[in-house]
């Protein structure tokens, strides 16, 4: 009789087992994780289940079991919906107009950042005391690893994340599935194999075989173009890219040929840093009505301004480099960027730069999208470097930065500059459906 290593995600009991025997010896659980490298692998991806919509259907009991949308209005696009929605074909950034026809009688919810990211640093918190290697993708996923910490919690990596998964759920209300494998390609790729509130895990002694049925467009960073590519050039599996010569790999296509080859083995030697550099920060918005004149979409371009310098401001970091982004009623995209001399964190500098951006692009077309973002990303030691230019400069960034202080005290809405004032009973005309805090990259 042949035995494997097991561990029972409910009661948590961990051991051997024989193959036979599909249930806990413990409990009685049929959700029973075993695996030949079950107790030696230490690499994981933890991803949270249909983040913002579990949060809402967490806190409102009423929606269990319904179809749960998270996004803007009726010209928004959805941010994430819940399994039940996805059922009906829903997507994360499909137009909200398709995911209304496709599920008529979803519940739509327009996102709560401020709440999504306090849970979404309680969970950080909790992955912070396993170990000191967490590196965040995402609001809602991150890279752990365990490798020398069996020691400190007397348990293997495999146990520990059971724990992390069963805690996160009791404490905070909702679920997560984890990925564990010998590197971080692999431990991601298994986070989602068994979704939601999954387990699954990618030994190193079956990574050929598992990958090679696998479509290219499994590997990360071989997006729609890529794969048409690779597939007029007779690659459409993972195993096709395996029997293939490294050399002409990488002369077809250069270092992605490289990277290619290395990934469709399940080589990846990229570490796990808690440290990681962020390289673009972003802000847009979708408007109720399309504008098509400079005043309103300048309004609306300050707004962003603001709460993409809130974010640099708190995050301590500067950027060199400001990109506008539009979208035509027709989806048709249009960026426009411009190097700065000094980086920035101030408002007035990414709005004035922004504006003159905007200016160029204002020809008749009407945009139902506006959005400005930076990169060239740095930290902000000695605050924003821009102060020191000019008296002028100087000027507006101790106005800015006063402004920061009285709201920081008072709340945002404290000091309001003009061209964004409005009555509270004033209507507030096109302004936007759907606000989105571009994740940095």
């Amino acid at each position: 009789m042949t035995t494997q290593a097991f561990l029972c995600r409910d009661c948590l009991a961990i051991g051997k087992i024989a193959n036979s025997i599909d249930r806990c010896p413990t409990c009685g659980s049929p959700r029973v994780l075993r695996h030949p490298e079950l107790l030696k692998l230490s690499v994981a991806h933890i991803d949270c289940d249909a983040f913002y919509a579990s949060v809402e259907k967490r806190d409102n009991p009423e929606l269990a079991g319904k179809p749960v949308i998270i996004g803007g209005g009726t010209r928004g696009v959805v941010a994430t919906c819940c399994y039940i929605a996805r059922q009906s074909g829903i997507r994360s950034a499909m137009p909200m107009f398709q995911a209304r026809k496709l599920c008529p009688n979803a519940t739509i919810i327009k996102p709560n950042m401020a709440k999504y990211v306090g849970i979404s640093r309680q969970i950080r918190a909790m992955m912070d005391t396993l170990t000191p290697l967490v590196e965040p993708l995402s609001i809602d996923e991150a890279f752990l690893d365990l490798s020398g910490t069996e020691a400190v919690h007397r348990a293997p990596p495999v146990l520990v994340l059971a724990r992390l998964a069963r805690d996160i759920q009791n404490v905070l209300g909702i679920t997560v599935s984890v990925g564990l494998s010998h590197n971080k390609f692999l431990a991601k790729i298994a986070s989602d194999l068994d979704k939601p509130r999954g387990f699954a895990v990618i030994g190193q002694a079956e990574t050929l075989d598992f990958l090679a049925p696998k479509p290219i467009s499994l590997i990360y960073g071989v997006g729609k173009v890529l794969t048409e590519t690779l597939r007029r050039d007779g690659f459409v599996t993972i195993g096709q890219l395996q029997q293939h010569p490294d050399e002409d790999l990488m002369r077809r296509y250069g270092e992605t040929g490289a990277r290619l080859a290395r990934l469709a083995r399940g080589q990846d030697v990229r570490r796990i840093s808690s440290t990681r550099e962020e390289k673009s920060v972003s802000s847009e918005t979708t408007f109720n009505h399309d504008l098509s004149t400079f005043e309103p979409l300048s309004t609306e371009l300050l707004r962003l301004c603001e709460r993409l310098s809130e974010r640099l401001k708190a995050k301590k970091l500067t950027a060199d480099t400001v990109t506008l982004k539009l979208k035509s009623t027709g989806f048709r995209l249009r960026t426009r960027a411009r190097h700065l001399m000094i980086p920035t964190q101030l408002a007035n500098i990414l709005y004035e730069t922004g504006q003159q951006l905007l200016a160029r692009e204002i020809d008749g077309t009407a945009y139902r999208l506006i959005g400005i973002g930076v990169s060239g990303v740095h930290n902000a030691l000695q605050g924003d470097p821009s102060d020191l230019l000019e008296p002028a400069i100087a000027r507006k960034a101790a106005a800015e930065r006063a402004m920061d202080h009285v709201r920081g005290r008072f709340g945002r809405d404290a000091v309001v500059r003009g061209k964004l004032y409005r009555p509270k009973t004033e209507p507030t005309g096109p302004g936007p459906t759907d606000e989105t805090e571009g994740k940095a990259r």
